[in-house]
């Protein structure tokens, strides 16, 4: 299986290439870095794994939810190639991307949205150990947050980022966290090959983000409805 990877919905950029089972892998630090390296990289990927992009049989990318450029940055570069090569794509929900990492049975991702808001779902092993979405993703204030019934596994920014509001209220129902896990372009590979495998990919025409918050900013009224300062 060849898969090529994009995940760009951090500022914790990365591309990858699973070949034939093994991983490359490049790290692109600093969100303003990634439409720059993204591309170059790519390229040395490939090199190194000494194919062509018509040898590989999906290019997968980080669909989000997560930074609006970013997911935009990923998915483009993913259907051009796609499109160039005659491919079809896996468009990876980038937290599922983080309860892979975490190997857990029952995973809830939260990740840090900005603008006083978090990217949340929850996710439960299969009996391939790939973690299925429970429900749909959202994205909400850190307070409104509510976990689902039963223990989870915490892992994500969000935990980090919201401490007493996250991890310290949940405490009782977490049997661990990981607030420094961020999607990876080698989970995003990892699925990108089960979507192969399972019959989930789309066409380029049809991939896009998962944006799940429809706005990038909060007017004057809004931040200060929130608590916030004009």
């Amino acid at each position: 299986m060849n898969i090529l990877s994009i995940e760009t919905a951090s500022e914790h950029g990365s591309v990858a290439l699973l070949h034939d089972g093994e991983l490359l892998v490049r790290r692109i630090q600093g969100a303003a870095n990634h439409s720059e390296a993204v591309l170059r990289d790519l390229r040395e990927l490939l090199s190194e794994g000494g194919i062509g992009v018509t040898q590989l049989d999906a290019i997968a990318f980080g669909a989000g939810p997560g930074a609006f450029t970013g997911l935009r940055l990923a998915c483009g570069v993913a259907q051009g190639l796609a499109l160039g090569a005659d491919l079809a794509i896996a468009a990876i929900n980038s937290l599922q991307a983080i309860a892979l990492q975490a190997d857990a049975e029952r995973v809830f991702v939260a990740t840090d949205a900005r603008m006083g808001e978090v990217y949340h779902a929850a996710f439960e092993q299969d009996h391939e150990g790939v973690p299925i979405p429970v429900g749909q993703p959202g994205c909400s204030a850190p307070l409104d947050l509510e976990l689902p019934p039963g223990d989870w596994f915490a892992a994500g920014s969000a935990f980090r980022v919201w401490p007493e509001e996250l991890e310290v209220r949940f405490l009782a129902r977490l049997v661990g966290c990981r607030p420094e896990q961020v999607a990876r372009a080698e989970e995003v590979a990892r699925l990108g090959a089960v979507a192969v495998a399972r019959g989930m990919l789309t066409t380029p025409e049809l991939a896009g983000p998962l944006y799940v918050r429809d706005k990038v900013a909060f007017t004057t009224a809004e931040r200060l409805a929130r608590g916030g300062r004009a």
